[in-house]
């Protein structure tokens, strides 16, 4: 099967669209907040290659060709970005100092717990991008020294998590404001997050958008910074 598929350029890309596709079947039926797309993909993948006995060389050789699109797909967000522009301009204060708010808030908490949990610094700085999206986060841990195969898995997990609970929280603790909303959505959990902000509204989408952007740049800075800490 191994040798069969490694001619295959497109497998894993294949593999990749019927497990996310399945997902947004369940997601359309079944409407448990639980089935995201994305987190079905990743189970489909995980156990379709455990069954058939697929190396996972096999499959990523296909299935990196995907990746190729993570930066521009991330570029698009500025398009509904744009289409809000009167809406930032007007709000700019409280989406920055919600931002950084919440930037602090993730970078703190992973300190926090990677001293609680004696983590040693590769393991730390590996879990200090979790809230950023990939295409940012996979940078800052490969100047900082971690284990970019862990970031990246941590930073699908963290943006899943999100995407989850996040309109949950909101409602939980009556945040009807959609500012607000995509705000925590953006900083949270990124790209993931920011899906579901777009089902969550427009506004939220966009503002969602931005919050994922400038928290990334202000992650580069901060995770920098906390670095040195362990």
């Amino acid at each position: 099967m191994n040798e069969f598929l490694n001619g295959s350029l497109f497998f894993g890309v294949f593999i990749s669209f019927v497990g996310y596709m399945l997902g947004i079947v369940m997601k359309k039926y079944l409407k448990l907040a639980i089935i995201n797309p994305l987190l079905i993909a990743i189970i489909f993948d995980i156990v379709f290659l455990l069954v058939f006995d697929i190396d996972y060389s096999v499959y990523y050789s296909g299935a990196k060709y995907i990746s190729y699109l993570l930066t521009p797909a991330t570029i698009c967000l500025a398009i509904p970005l744009y289409e809000q522009i009167e809406l930032l301009k007007h709000n700019w204060k409280a989406i920055l100092t919600g931002v950084m708010t919440g930037v602090i808030v993730s970078l703190g908490s992973v300190f926090l717990l990677s001293s609680l949990f004696n983590l040693n610094h590769e393991q730390y700085v590996t879990l200090l991008p979790k809230s950023i999206t990939t295409a940012i986060g996979i940078g800052v841990v490969n100047e900082l020294g971690g284990i970019t195969a862990v970031t990246v898995a941590v930073i699908v997990v963290t943006g899943i998590f999100g995407a989850m609970i996040g309109e949950f929280v909101c409602k939980l603790f009556h945040i009807n404001n959609p500012i607000a909303r995509g705000v925590a959505m953006g900083t949270s959990s990124h790209v993931i997050g920011t899906t579901k902000a777009f089902e969550m509204g427009e506004k939220e989408g966009s503002i969602s958008s931005l919050a994922l952007a400038v928290a990334g740049i202000i992650t580069v800075v901060g995770a920098t910074l906390f670095s040195y800490f362990i």
